[in-house]
């Protein structure tokens, strides 16, 4: 089945590891100048467009289409987006992503760039390919968007709204990243472990999702990871191909928060 016929089936958003200095190793590929959001409702995120399936194939959130909506049954109220203040392409967001992965092997890559010039379907940049970095092959995926200011209890910013709809075995954390150069006035980590059906197995798939949130400018950036090649629902979820996702939680807010993806928090927020 083609890639973006794989997207279109995939469920909704958000150790093998790298080296242990991340942020060492996105330094060096920054300066080498290497080319190249989580309603529980698919369908909604789904029938918005097919512009939109690598969003709803890595589980991305997409808080921008849904603003103002809430799907029927969710008692999880969207959150409100701000106008991106410049454009991220889709090629800006893919290179980003393969850049988090010195020496991997990349392949179907798809993404979505923002558009600021359209409020009505333009707030969000998105990008995700396989991964191959030696331990199996999995989808990776990064949604860039801004929050409207002041911030509130939304999307990506606290498990609370999630508690009635997490499974068994699901987790949610949030912490906070203290303020400094690299993050003026710090920002909102939310962790979030989910399996691709329930009950789960070791044969389930999951997804890992790291979202973070810059208090100053409600810039956000979301990591979703599969230890799969990707979501899917019934007989269609993919069996795991390995254990655990690319980045450990540290190494993933150690990569949103560092070189390679400053420029696409600045362009956001």
């Amino acid at each position: 089945m083609p890639f973006e016929a794989d997207l279109a089936h995939a469920l909704d958003r958000t150790t093998d590891s790298l080296e242990p200095d991340l942020t060492t190793l996105l330094s060096g590929a920054v300066e080498r100048g290497r080319s190249r959001r989580r309603r529980r409702n698919a369908g909604v995120i789904a029938g918005v467009g097919g512009a939109c399936a690598v969003i709803v194939a890595a589980g991305l959130v997409l808080p921008g289409v849904l603003a103002g909506t809430r799907s029927a049954g969710s008692d999880i109220e969207p959150a409100a987006l701000a106008m991106p203040r410049s454009a991220v392409t889709d090629t800006q967001m893919i290179e980003a992503v393969e850049m988090m992965f010195p020496g991997a092997r990349f392949s179907q890559a798809s993404g979505q760039s923002n558009n600021p010039s359209d409020p009505s379907a333009g707030l969000v940049a998105n990008g995700a390919v396989l991964v191959d970095d030696g331990h199996g092959p999995a989808l990776v995926g990064v949604s860039a968007l801004r929050l409207k200011l002041p911030l509130r209890d939304g999307d990506g910013l606290s498990c609370d709204q999630k508690k009635s709809a997490r499974a068994a075995g699901d987790t949610c954390t949030v912490s906070e990243l203290p303020s400094g150069a690299a993050l003026p006035g710090g920002a909102v980590v939310m962790s979030e472990q989910n399996a691709a059906k329930h009950p789960a197995g070791a044969d389930i798939a999951r997804r890992w999702t790291v979202t973070v949130t810059l208090k100053s400018t409600g810039a956000q950036l979301q990591l979703v990871q599969w230890n799969s090649t990707g979501g899917g629902s019934g007989a269609d979820t993919p069996k795991p191909t390995r254990a655990t996702p690319p980045l450990s939680e540290q190494q993933a807010v150690a990569a949103l928060t560092g070189a390679v993806w400053a420029p696409v928090l600045d362009a956001v927020g």
